[in-house]
């Protein structure tokens, strides 16, 4: 499985790039917009210098993984040699329906096509295409040169093959990959995301403010990081996403998303990305301060 491509820039994207890259795999980068192509690739550099600073890798293999990624605003042109597509555009099952179309149009018949979701269906993914046994999941957590684990999800008509294949490609990566069957959430986000839905709820109904509900979990559960804290990394917009993908896959009310985590991404309020959420961002220091709205 010699060429990679990554379709989607943005921070998973790139950072899933970077992963292949620096384990010697050719990688080509893909995304609509050249601006979103530049910004992953600068992401990429700064995090490779960052490495080069710390002594983890030296200033020639910083080169040499930049040197093996290729960018193109062009899918078709993009995936026209690749042994395994990586796609990690946003979280949206319409837009990935559509690139799988268009990517297993033009992919080679033989090639692997792989999705990050953290939540969508495989099998509904795979059924866009004409090779459903060439599909599977390969969610990389956040952020990917960092986090070891690599969730592997099989759709309903993935084969063996793929499967190990892939699973054998994730430990060459240095990563831990763990095998799951494509039920909502998965394993991982199955998981997390009440966890977090239940904090928020706590917010919500005035049990405790954000601080005390992070600081419970931090050092009472041993967690690196508070679920409000968490949501707003993760984007309060991909939880809800997932959150609703929870509750429409099992038809469970345990898992309705809180109204305030809705009210909130209503009012562009999304976390880190959008420079505030449970707490503010972009004040010039590495303090966390939360947000005006909770105080």
């Amino acid at each position: 499985m010699k060429n990679i491509t990554v379709i989607g820039a943005g921070a998973m994207g790139n950072g899933i790039a970077h992963v292949f890259a620096m384990n010697g795999y050719p990688v080509a980068l893909a995304d609509v917009s050249r601006e979103a192509l530049d910004k992953g690739l600068a992401t990429i550099e700064k995090n490779l210098a960052r490495m080069v600073a710390k002594e983890k890798i030296s200033q020639e293999g910083q080169d040499a993984t930049l040197k093996r990624i290729s960018t193109f605003t062009d899918t078709a042109q993009a995936v026209r040699e690749a042994a395994l597509v990586v796609e990690a555009a946003t979280e949206n099952i319409e837009l990935k329906l559509k690139l799988f179309k268009e990517i297993d149009q033009h992919a080679p018949k033989n090639a692997i096509l792989a999705t990050n979701t953290s939540s969508i269906s495989i099998t509904k993914i795979a059924a866009a295409t004409q090779r459903p046994e060439l599909v599977i999941g390969m969610h990389f957590m956040n952020p990917a040169p960092v986090m070891k684990l690599i969730e592997v999800i099989r759709g309903y008509a993935t084969s063996d093959e793929t499967t190990q294949a892939v699973m054998a490609l994730s430990r060459k990566l240095g990563k831990v990959p763990v095998e799951a069957n494509d039920y909502p959430g998965f394993i991982s986000n199955r998981i997390l995301m009440p966890m977090i839905n239940e904090a928020i709820y706590a917010l919500f109904e005035s049990v405790a403010g954000v601080e005390e509900i992070d600081t419970v979990m931090k050092l009472g559960m041993a967690h690196p990081m508070g679920p409000l804290q968490l949501a707003d990394f993760i984007g309060l917009d991909v939880c809800l996403s997932i959150l609703n993908v929870l509750y429409e896959g099992f038809g469970n009310p345990k898992y309705a998303p809180c109204p305030l985590l809705v009210n909130m991404v209503a009012a562009g309020k999304r976390g880190v990305k959008s420079g505030e959420g449970f707490y503010s961002y972009g004040h010039g220091t590495k303090d966390l301060i939360v947000a005006d709205a909770f105080k």
